[in-house]
């Protein structure tokens, strides 16, 4: 009877016991002999602080890597930087003449069918410059000859302005539009007489700056004329000197630059070529002075994707509103902005979209960052370089990860809905 007793005394407690752990683990209140809580986890909470750790210490050396390569990178481009300024006598000169030598080109290869090459390209080159020399010689007295007509409209523009602005709803005197004048002169010629030295020194400056020009122009169509005369013996050259590894890729690239490069060309010059007959005619209908010199320029102007078009046009709007009045300026206008329509969403994308394929804010920002960087210079080059670069740029991610699909910017359609299954029959 003792022993039973002692027996079920023995379960109770061994039930109670394995209440007082049961509560301890659901509560996590702690067991008996510490008091305190315990993690139920801790070796799962260790290998995801050590996955943090190594995640955190791949990223910050993948980071430090790509950080180090950066500065390298940017160094290696400062130091390029700095060696094209100091060869940009000679670097200006070499593009101006890879340029005419895109456009010299086609004549030069029907020429060397039947002929030297050394004759054929004299020939192209000696008649390049005769038809630019001609073209100058051409419009040179038709310009000297508005000259004076503009003079007097802008003196009879001037007239207009000081009758407005004395009569309502300004009614200021003669002597106070008088006063204006005689101080802004007073003004212009203190500052004259106190910039004489910088003056005459910009002058000197100037006929420098003019001497090195026609010296690089001579450079460049020596260059040019070499070019056209050695251009297929070239390539041999560049792949024997890059040896037999990087020969096919020095050869693809350069292939591309040109390809590039002699189709920017082609493509600004027919876009100039419509924005000039457009433009022209109209001026020729408004009756515009220097209708065909605006329109020589607007050709040329046609080269600086995007911002030449824009500069003579607002150039052409201008000789119409002192020679023609506001009215023949704002038709002007209209008209450019018509051409400007008709190049940005018909001319461009087909003839120069497919070429280059660049964006329009790029071709923007290049052509931005060349002007303010090299001046006029600068805006002309800024757009074929980029385009070459980015012709290079395109090949080296060929060879590195194949060519890529071309991206959908709308999603893809939704799929179609399922068709209800179809009974079996008898069923």
């Amino acid at each position: 009877m003792v022993c039973g007793v002692s027996t079920a005394a023995e379960h109770l407690d061994d039930a109670a016991t394995g209440d007082a752990h049961g509560r301890d683990d659901d509560t996590g209140t702690g067991d008996r002999h510490g008091g305190q809580r315990r993690d139920p986890q801790p070796a799962h909470r260790g290998l995801r602080s050590d996955r943090r750790d190594a995640r955190l210490g791949t990223a910050s050396s993948i980071v430090a890597t790509w950080s180090l390569r950066f500065l390298l990178t940017a160094a290696a481009l400062a130091v390029l930087w700095w060696v094209l300024g100091r060869l940009w006598v000679i670097v200006l000169p070499l593009a101006l003449a890879v340029l005419l030598a895109t456009v010299l080109w086609p004549p030069t290869r029907l020429l060397r069918r039947v002929m030297p090459d050394a004759l054929a390209s004299l020939l192209v080159v000696v008649a390049a410059i005769a038809v630019l020399t001609g073209l100058v010689v051409w419009l040179s007295p038709q310009i000297a000859t508005y000259v004076e007509e503009l003079a007097d409209a802008t003196t009879g523009g001037l007239e207009d302005l000081q009758n407005l602005v004395t009569g309502p709803p300004f009614n200021l005197a003669e002597n106070e539009v008088g006063q204006a004048v005689n101080q802004a002169v007073d003004q212009i010629g203190g500052w004259l007489q106190g910039n004489a030295q910088t003056i005459a020194g910009g002058v000197l400056s100037g006929v420098t700056t003019v001497g090195s020009i026609l010296v690089g122009a001579l450079l460049a169509v020596v260059l040019c004329f070499f070019m056209l005369k050695d251009g297929p013996r070239f390539l041999p050259w560049m792949s024997a000197l890059a040896g037999p590894h990087a020969a096919p890729h020095a050869a693809e690239v350069a292939r591309r630059s040109w390809t590039t490069l002699s189709g920017f060309i082609r493509a600004q010059a027919l876009v100039g070529l419509v924005d000039a007959v457009a433009i022209g005619i109209g001026l020729l209908v408004i009756g515009v002075p220097l209708a065909l010199p605006l329109s020589v320029l607007i050709f040329f102007g046609a080269f600086v994707p995007i911002i030449g078009a824009t500069v003579t046009g607002i150039l052409a709007a201008l000789v119409a509103l002192v020679s023609n009045g506001p009215t023949a300026a704002l038709i002007v206008i209209a008209l450019v902005l018509v051409v400007q329509q008709l190049e940005g969403n018909v001319l461009q994308p087909i003839l120069v979209g497919h070429t280059l394929d660049l964006h329009p804010a790029l071709v923007i920002l290049a052509v931005t960052a060349g002007g303010s960087l090299f001046g006029i210079v600068g805006a002309f080059l800024a757009v074929p370089v980029v385009a070459v670069g980015t012709a290079i740029v395109r090949y080296g991610r060929e060879r590195l990860d194949g060519p890529h699909p071309p991206l959908h910017v709308d999603p893809p359609p939704p799929p179609a809905p399922a068709e209800p299954p179809v009974d079996a029959p008898g069923s």
